[in-house]
This record gives structure tokens, C-alpha cells and sequence, in this order.
């Protein structure tokens, strides 16, 4: 496998303009330029330097603009095929006007799939349209007639089969001795005009080269539900470390909960040089056991398993475990080490040296991390370090893992991120990475490009409804939409935002609705999130006291205010609902209340459309009136339908595009509720859909 990044490639028409060399004068029979001219096309990410993203089974709509000199009729087809298939396969292309025109083809293979747009000329529709036109104003067509002979003959010539005797057939009547109306007839029926499209003359097409590519991946990489929590804490008794066999044991719980991904974070031997005590200490005790992301010490590094967690044999049965239940184990990918890492000792290459020989820790002015040393990508040995690192994710690839949850990628090169990604899913195409990278929004969409599935966001940070329609609006309605995949998390370890810190139970009932809603893909820290703990490390923190990123804790899972009823009744609704497993029909509806905000997501497949309402104020009840335009939801204006509450089970006729909302977020803070439309038989029986 080459170590090298990719070359940047950027998609231009493809030429067949003869040149001067060739010669003019050419044979006879050689195609004539081409006339066509193919601009504008999308989906298109920086001119093709960068994929597009979809799922197995999902479609591509393609648009181009495509015209030509004069009042040709044109064809334009969409050509597509998997990167490994040498075959075009072609979906046909319908004019939007004004020279726009759209196509549409699915993608069923995972890997890179291959897309262009291909126009020509067609001589026999532009007959047949001015002969048809020179008939309706009775004009002689006689001389017309012989060439529409003509054109069928030569397609005739292309064709085979029934096909070609019919049009032989059409070409004989045509120039046969009989009245002019029947030799017209069978130049101009639609039958031949069928037969004829699927034999056209291509020889002077114009041919968008190089194609564009699509990353297609599994459907987990568009839809999941993640849950975190720390092995060391999921011992059933209290100030015991736990074990791998500790979490197969919780893993009934998480499936319980409905999530379908479970995330651990780094399950590798912890260093002891400057470990970071409780509360992030500078200093530590013999009984703390150190910050996980201080990967490495005596018992190994990034492929091995922490001791006291257990050994090779307990992963691969929480894998198999898991697997049973329906879950998937995501893996944290941190490149950094402790300055305990084989590494440090064995390639001391692979790390920056201040001048003094040691070797540079993890700095973000003014704090220190003495505890990490960061990796030199750009340093003499990169190809080796790159290769290493390359060799660690195929170690827990081979040992059952799909996915890696990745930390900051936004501190390591980006060329290194394209080349691993691209490296690893050419033997396997099935792995998804999730960018954990909380940085600038540029910084965040060029590692979705190089081909991180999803990507977490700002969603943490944004709590009013001109915050939250902006932001979303802007992640799943724009150009953004084709390549960056959402991640929506209430909270992370390292985050415990204001909104819970303040809002007592009902924040934490709130977010949870709209990430699971909002975002196809979304993930909570547990069991913090559903205990709903809330304590900062101190006033104006984001910190949790008493972190489980540098201690031990311990969970009461059964505690009687605990969210977990609510918590897996939400996921519940996201497994019956394709509507909420995509994020491109998001649309945000007017509210006459800035603390309720309104949405839908829509699924044309099952015609299943949800709406959701929260009220985002955790401490006071709110009112309001709901638009919702008809049209939009694919109803006639005076239409009935039924307003089914997925959560509370209540059911509402609605009519019209006002609808009034009341939300007690001490009772429950929102709706989510199905539009059903409501049909009449032909016994004059109503029922829903």
C-alpha cells in the first residue's frame, strides 16, 4: 500500500476536439466534434477533489447544465458504477429548463462508486419534433419522410433482435409507394420513437471526465445511537476497577436503553509519569488510576489492553456479546502517549525534542498536559510512525472493531487523516470513524471531506431556537449536507454544558429530544446523562466534579429518578420512524413563541412524516401556535389528518395550518407526534394511514 497522500484531482470536460496533428481533414467518417457544452454539475465538492458521502441503498440526485448551439434536442444520461466494475450503467437525465437538467441513480455497493453526466445531439428527436411541427401547420413533409427512413435505418443497423426487424420494418414503410399519411405514421409512432431512444448515435457525445466519486458506506454510518461510559467504573460494587467482563455484563442495560453503539474510551495500559490526579490534579496518589488518554506504560501501548480491564480473550467476548444483542463496540483512536509508551524508548524519532533533548509534551497555551507527548507527523521517520499507526487500527479492526470514535483530529495533518481513512477502508470498507474535533467550523468540514463518516458539533452549545434553526439549517441544508454527517451530543465527558448544569431534569429531558430527533446520529455519556449529573467541577466550568476521566465511580443504575424509561422509549421511536433515521428533510415551521420550537423530518419511502415541539425553557410552562403549511407535509390545504402523540399516545384531529401547543416541561417538555392522513373508501369508511 502506498504511504503517500493522495494526488488532488479536480473534475474538467473531457475534450474530443480533433487537433491540428490529427488532421482536419480526417477520414470521412470519423464523428464530428462534439457540441455539447456540460456545466454546473452537482453533487460536486470542490470540483471533485472530494468525495460526496451516501448509504447503501440511498440515491443520488445529479444536476448539470447541459445545452448546445442551436435548437438540437438534446439527451443527457447520468453514468455511474462502482470503482472496481469497468461498465457504465446509466440513468436518464430530464430537462428542469433553462438548460438545467436532473438524474437520479442508486448507490448499492460499499467502496467509491463512480459518477459523470453524458450529452449528445439526437438527430432523430430533432427530425421528429419539426416534422410533427410541420404537420400540425399541413405542411409537405414528403422529403421529411425519407430522412426519418434514413435515421431508422441507421439506427436499425445499431439495433438487434425484434427491435431491428421493427425498424427495418418502419424504414421500408416509410419509403415505400403508400399514401403520405401511413409512410408519416410509420416514421413518426411513439413505438418507434421507444425503440429508437434505446439506440441512439453517442458517437459525438461530450463526456464530463474525470467522474466524480461517492463514498459509500453502511447504513450505521448515517444512523446510530451512542452511548459512553468508562470500563473502569461499570463494576456492580462500589471502589472495585472494573472489567471488560464487567461492561458484557451492563451491555443487557445499554440494549435496554436502545442504543446501538457503545463507546468506550481508551482501553489501553495508563502511564505513571506526571499522572493527572482527581479533578485533573497535577499531582497523584497511588490509588488514582490516571487520565485513559495518557496512553501507555510496561504492560504496552495502543494494542494493548489494560490490565486490571482484562485480557484479549474478555474483548473479543464483549464483542461477541455485543454483537449478540445487537450493539456495536466503538474504540477510541488517540494518537498521543504517556512518557511511558514503548514508543518514547523505542522510536524516540517519532516525537519533537525541545533543545534540551527532552522530548516535547502536549501543550494548548497556558495549560500543560506533562502527561501526553504528541506524535511528530511531519518529522524524518513519518512514513514509519504513519505506518505503525496505520498497523494499530488494523490490529482492532482484525479484532472485531468497526468503528473508532477519534480524538482531536484536528491536531494531526490532514493528508495523514486521507491517507489513513482511504488505507483502511480499501481492505475495509465497512469501518467508521467519528472526528471528535470541537474546533473551527472550516477545520471540522475539510476532515468530513477526507472521509471521517460523521463528525460531532456545536450542538452542545446552542439552546435558543434562532441558535438551534441556524445551526442545523446550516448542516443539513447546505453544500455541507453531501459530505458532513452530524453527530449530536448533550454532553461528553469533557463537557457538562451550562444548559444541564442550570435546568434541573427537564434540560436534560429537552436535549436529549432534540439530538435523538434533530440528528440521524446521536450519543449521550452515560449513566451521568440519564442521572442527569449536573455538579461543575466549579462555577463557570464545563468540567464535571469528581470526573470519571481521572477517578473511579460508581453508578446506582436503578435509581428511581433516573431517565432511562425515557431514554429507551426515544430510541425506541427512532427505530420506528425511518423519518428520523436521515437528516435532509429537516424542516423548522413558524412558532409565535421563541421557547417552543417545531420541525418535521419526512420520509417519502413510507410516507412517514414526524413532527416534534419541545419547549426549551426547563423552569416554565409555554403556549403557542404551531405552523404548519399543508403542502409541505404533502396534504391538501382543507385536509383532515390525525395528530398521533408517538409519546403520550393522545390523538388529535388537525385541520388547517394552525395548530395550538402546550408544553409543562415538568410534565414532559415536548410532542412528537405522526402526521397520519386521513383517507375515505369507497364504502365511505375513514380510516388513517
Amino acid at each position: 500500500m502506498s504511504s503517500e497522500p493522495p494526488p488532488e484531482t479536480v473534475a474538467q470536460p473531457s475534450r474530443k476536439v480533433p487537433t491540428a496533428e490529427a488532421g482536419l481533414e480526417g477520414a470521412p467518417r470519423a464523428p464530428a466534434p462534439p457540441r455539447v457544452a456540460i456545466e454546473g454539475l452537482e453533487p460536486s465538492i470542490d470540483g471533485g477533489r472530494f468525495p460526496i458521502k451516501r448509504v447503501a441503498g440511498e440515491s443520488v440526485v445529479v444536476e448539470a447544465n447541459v445545452f448546445a448551439d442551436g435548437h438540437d434536442v438534446l439527451r443527457c444520461v447520468v453514468l455511474h458504477r462502482p470503482s472496481r466494475e469497468s461498465k457504465w450503467a446509466e440513468s436518464e437525465m430530464a430537462p428542469l429548463g433553462n438548460d438545467r437538467w436532473r438524474g437520479e441513480f442508486r448507490v448499492a455497493e460499499l467502496g467509491t462508486t463512480l459518477f459523470t453526466v453524458e450529452a449528445w445531439v439526437d438527430a432523430f428527436l430533432t427530425w421528429r419534433r419539426d416534422t410533427q411541427k410541420k404537420l400540425a401547420a399541413r405542411q409537405d413533409v414528403g422529403a421529411e419522410i425519407l430522412v426519418g427512413a434514413r435515421l431508422i435505418r441507421e439506427a436499425a443497423a445499431r439495433s438487434e433482435g425484434e427491435d431491428r426487424r421493427a425498424l427495418e420494418l418502419a424504414a421500408e414503410a416509410a419509403g415505400g409507394e403508400g399514401p403520405p399519411a401511413s409512410r408519416a405514421e410509420a416514421v413518426l409512432s411513439d413505438d418507434v420513437a421507444r425503440i429508437l431512444a434505446r439506440y441512439p448515435d453517442r458517437r459525438s457525445a461530450e463526456r464530463l471526465e474525470p467522474a466524480l466519486r461517492v463514498t459509500v458506506e453502511r447504513l450505521r454510518a448515517r444512523s446510530s445511537a451512542w452511548y459512553e461510559l468508562f470500563p473502569r467504573s461499570a463494576a456492580p460494587q462500589p471502589g472495585r476497577h472494573g472489567t471488560l467482563r464487567d461492561v458484557a455484563a451492563r451491555l443487557p442495560y445499554v440494549a435496554s436503553l436502545g442504543f446501538d453503539v457503545l463507546y468506550l474510551p481508551p482501553i489501553h495500559p495508563i502511564g505513571r509519569t506526571h499522572r493527572k490526579g482527581r479533578n485533573n490534579a497535577p499531582w497523584s496518589g497511588t490509588q488514582d488510576p490516571g487520565s485513559p488518554w495518557a496512553i501507555g506504560a510496561e504492560a504496552g501501548g495502543h494494542t494493548a489492553i489494560h490490565p486490571e480491564l482484562g485480557t484479549l480473550e474478555d474483548f473479543q467476548h464483549l464483542v461477541r456479546r455485543a454483537t449478540e444483542l445487537g450493539i456495536e463496540i466503538a474504540l477510541d483512536l488517540a494518537f498521543q502517549c504517556s512518557p511511558d509508551h514503548p514508543y518514547v524508548k523505542e522510536h524516540p524519532e517519532w516525537f519533537r525534542h525541545r533543545p534540551d533533548g527532552t522530548i516535547q509534551y502536549a501543550e494548548n497555551p497556558p495549560k500543560r498536559y506533562q502527561d501526553i507527548y504528541p506524535f511528530d507527523f511531519e518529522g524524518p521517520a513519518w512514513r514509519e510512525l504513519w505506518l505503525e499507526l496505520r498497523r494499530v487500527v488494523e490490529v482492532w479492526v482484525d479484532r472485531g472493531v468497526r468503528i473508532f470514535r477519534v480524538d482531536n483530529p484536528h491536531t494531526k495533518p490532514f493528508a495523514f487523516w486521507e491517507w489513513l481513512i482511504r488505507e483502511v477502508r480499501s481492505a475495509h470498507e465497512d469501518v467508521i470513524f467519528l472526528a471528535e474535533a470541537f474546533t473551527r467550523p472550516k477545520v471540522m468540514h475539510r476532515l468530513a471531506k477526507l472521509g471521517f463518516s460523521q463528525s460531532y458539533t456545536y450542538f452542545t452549545w446552542r439552546n435558543t431556537r434562532a441558535e438551534i434553526t441556524a445551526y442545523l439549517t446550516e448542516l443539513t441544508a447546505c453544500e455541507g449536507r453531501e459530505y458532513f454527517r452530524p453527530n449530536l451530543w448533550p454532553n461528553t465527558p469533557d463537557i457538562l454544558p451550562e444548559f444541564l448544569q442550570l435546568g434541573g431534569r427537564p434540560a436534560f429531558l429537552i436535549r436529549l429530544v432534540l439530538a435523538a430527533t434533530l440528528g440521524a446520529n446521536y450519543g449521550i455519556y452515560g449513566p451521568a446523562f440519564e442521572l442527569c449529573e449536573a455538579a461543575p467541577l466549579q462555577p463557570g466550568s464545563e468540567e464535571y466534579r469528581d470526573s470519571e476521566k481521572y477517578e473511579i465511580r460508581s453508578h446506582d443504575l436503578d435509581r428511581p429518578d433516573s431517565l432511562r424509561r425515557f431514554v429507551a422509549r426515544i430510541n425506541a421511536i427512532r427505530r420506528e420512524h425511518t423519518a428520523l433515521q436521515a437528516n435532509e428533510s429537516l424542516r423548522f415551521h413558524e412558532v409565535d413563541n421563541d421557547s417552543l420550537i417545531a420541525y418535521t423530518k419526512r420520509s417519502l419511502e413510507d410516507d412517514d412524516t414526524v413532527l416534534t415541539v419541545v419547549n426549551l425553557d426547563p423552569h416554565h410552562a409555554h403556549t403557542g401556535w404551531v405552523r404548519l403549511p399543508a403542502s409541505e407535509l404533502g396534504l391538501e390545504p382543507k385536509e383532515v389528518f390525525q395528530a398521533h402523540d408517538i409519546l403520550s399516545g393522545a390523538r388529535y384531529l388537525w385541520q388547517g395550518d394552525r395548530h395550538f401547543i402546550e408544553l409543562d416541561p415538568r410534565v414532559t417538555p415536548c410532542h412528537i407526534v405522526r402526521i397520519r392522513r386521513r383517507v375515505r373508501t369507497e364504502h365511505d369508511f375513514e380510516y388513517f394511514l
